[in-house]
């Protein structure tokens, strides 16, 4: 957008040619690094421009306007509706696997492409035998000691049908931790309809979404999210599109995963086991996801990894992936190579671990250099030597 801006000698955004416009409208993928690179501050700039929710408004212009192509809509139509699409991968999880798992260009894959929108030649995360939910009702009932917390889990799609792990790990290092558990009865946080420009069934999810964590909140829980785009769109996102008091009410009582045992650890009268007995690696390379970044909330899973002993290396660098925008076909020439200076970067940090918050990006990550990370929760959990399985 600079440089087209640039082309003009008063820098007038305004002289944009419209097929400009919309180049800067197709290679927005919602990173919301201008939050913290240029941040938007209501009320001190003539401008009073919030550039990540303009591109969203523009998306959401485009599909109101007939401005998508089929193939676009039926992308969004499969990869937007995350539950079912979950239930069913879950369901069938061999069949399903063996397509995800193809070899990226294979014939499988084109058709899929083909037919779907998703890229023929990314890596796609596979889905689990167990979803995390039927785990977490079925595990024996735990009592927890001194109690510091109650909290219910907003899991996330990717946590309740892709890596459980994550769920397990949150919940065992909770429990260890005096904080009890119990889990939402809310559904996909909508981040794939909002990032598409469907509004309608975004604003649907959301406001179901809010009624019911809203309701949890009320009965003395926090909201813990261990995927960092989904605690934004809750944070973020409900407040901005859905509003009034129950949105607001989510949006206080909302923490990422890593923030709210932090938040324990610094609060008078109460503090996180500091005995690690489990294995703890020497060096840890951690990436912080754009959309943690965005949450201005600090280095959350940084800060707990660090109580362990070990040493962390700090990778900042966008995956490029931003969910269903990284993974369409038409997205592939951008963002992988955006994904490739990610994995040069963790190739040079050389830790021990490879760690990471989101597990999209972590699959960028395994794609281009064949390491697979593993949650800050996972490290923790593993450092106290709980047993995940």
């Amino acid at each position: 957008m600079f440089d087209y801006i640039d082309q003009h000698d008063d820098q007038d955004a305004g002289k944009m040619t419209p097929a400009q416009q919309d180049h800067v409208i197709d290679e927005c993928f919602q990173c919301k690094l201008c939050y913290i690179n240029c941040p938007y501050i209501p009320g001190q700039h003539e401008w009073a421009l919030d550039f990540p929710r303009l591109m969203l408004r523009a998306d959401a212009m485009r599909r109101s306007n007939g401005q998508v192509t089929m193939r676009d809509k039926a992308t969004t139509a499969i990869m937007g509706n995350t539950d079912a699409i979950g239930k069913v991968s879950v369901a069938t999880v061999k069949l399903t696997n063996k397509v995800m798992g193809a070899k990226p260009g294979s014939l499988i894959r084109k058709v899929v492409e083909k037919t779907a929108g998703i890229s023929s030649v990314r890596l796609l995360p596979k889905f689990a035998r167990t979803r995390f939910s039927s785990w977490f009702k079925q595990r024996p009932k735990v009592r927890v000691g001194k109690k510091q917390g109650s909290v219910t889990v907003f899991p996330t799609c990717l946590v309740e049908y892709q890596e459980p792990a994550i769920g397990k790990a949150l919940v065992k290092v909770y429990e260890h931790n005096g904080i009890e558990c119990s889990l939402t009865d809310a559904g996909c946080c909508g981040a794939p309809y909002l990032h598409s420009g469907d509004m309608a069934k975004f604003t649907k999810v959301a406001v179901d979404n809010v009624a019911t964590l809203a309701a949890e909140v009320r009965k003395g829980n926090d909201i813990v999210v261990p995927q960092p785009t989904c605690s934004y769109v809750l944070k973020k996102d409900y407040l901005d599109y859905v509003g009034g008091p129950d949105a607001k009410l989510v949006s206080e009582h909302t923490y990422d995963a890593a923030e709210y045992l932090m938040k324990v650890h610094k609060t008078e009268g109460s503090s996180l086991d500091t005995k690690f007995d489990g294995a703890i690696p020497e060096t840890i390379t951690y990436h912080t996801p754009c959309h943690l970044r965005a949450q201005n909330i600090g280095l959350k899973s940084r800060d707990l990894m660090k109580l362990t002993g070990a040493k962390i290396k700090l990778v900042q660098q966008c995956s490029g992936i931003d969910g269903m925008w990284g993974l369409r076909a038409e997205n592939a020439e951008l963002s992988i190579p955006i994904g490739k200076k990610l994995g040069e970067m963790v190739k040079d940090a050389n830790g021990d671990v490879v760690a990471g918050d989101c597990h999209l990006a972590n699959t960028a990550i395994t794609e281009q250099t064949g390491a697979a990370p593993v949650h800050p929760l996972q490290v923790v959990a593993k450092a106290y030597g709980l047993d995940t399985e």
